[in-house]
């Protein structure tokens, strides 16, 4: 039985590297499965955008929770 890893993220070509040393053999002899999905394809924005201001303003960026 193969262990499971699914990465929700913004960047999924980063998650690459994983198809080579340690990592990349476990995935070629069926130990682990990663699958990316990228956060952008889920959502309902025409320009895709997922990221909103907090509330009450303040620094930084927070997920975009939509309807």
């Amino acid at each position: 039985m193969a262990i499971n890893i699914n990465i929700l993220t913004l960047f999924p070509e980063m998650f690459e590297i994983f198809n080579h040393s340690i990592i990349g053999r476990a995935k070629n002899k069926g130990i682990i499965n990663i699958t990316t999905f990228n956060i952008r394809d889920f959502t309902d924005d025409k320009h895709k955008k997922v990221d909103d201001y907090p509330y009450g303003g303040g620094a930084g960026m927070v997920m975009k929770a939509q309807p």
